[in-house]
């Protein structure tokens, strides 16, 4: 199988936000859609392994921003190449307001509509869960196109250079880079999960 052929498919890129009571949190996210519009459906699909998962499937609300073409790089790494276990996210992010829900939404500076979600239904997949919920909120930030996964890749995302006297792999998903000689057989990508093979080698 060539996983390749699903990079294909056009994915917008979203940042899904969460508050624990506590924390605030957010992921980049690829897997959003709306199902029905009486109500106002929608369905977003979490790796298990993000803190956001855990967060989302304890409180069952959350917002999701429409990331736009204005977004850059460095937006694209806070909330997507780090985990919200470690790290506060929104630690001197200035680009975001918190909605009638008391959750974080980027603002129209990196996105172009936000919608705040009350989850009704999960299902269980092997490395995702699937949650079903409703949008009881939603507003529109900027008239700016929707930043999709094939311009993220073609525009945001920067280039392939390993350092000087460096082998590099990097996640052709999520960017995120190994440095050695050979990538271990059993390697998994600890910002998005993805297996070896779903690395590149980048040549010294």
């Amino acid at each position: 199988m060539d996983k390749k052929a699903f990079y294909k498919i056009g994915y917008g890129l979203y940042v899904l936000t969460v508050n624990d009571g506590k924390k605030d949190n957010g992921m980049v996210n690829n897997t959003f859609m709306q199902i029905t519009s009486d109500p106002f459906e929608v369905v977003v699909a979490v790796n298990k392994a993000n803190y956001s998962h855990d967060v989302l499937a304890k409180t069952r609300k959350f917002n999701l921003s429409v990331l736009s073409e204005d977004v850059t790089f460095d937006v694209i790494r806070r909330f997507g190449f780090q985990s919200g276990r470690d790290a506060d996210k929104f630690d001197g992010f200035g680009s975001c307001f918190k909605m009638p829900n008391g959750i974080y939404a980027l603002n129209n500076r990196y996105a172009n509509a936000v919608f705040s979600c009350s989850v009704k239904e999960t299902m269980e997949f092997s490395t995702h869960t699937l949650f079903r919920a409703e949008a009881e909120n939603a507003l529109v930030l900027s008239d700016r196109p929707t930043c999709t996964y094939d311009f993220y890749q073609k525009s945001v995302k920067p280039k392939p250079q390993a350092p000087a006297g460096k082998t590099v792999w990097r996640c052709r998903v999520c960017g995120y880079e190994y440095a050695g000689e050979t990538l271990p057989e059993d390697f998994m990508c600890p910002i998005g999960k993805h297996p070896g093979g779903d690395f590149e080698k980048i040549e010294k």
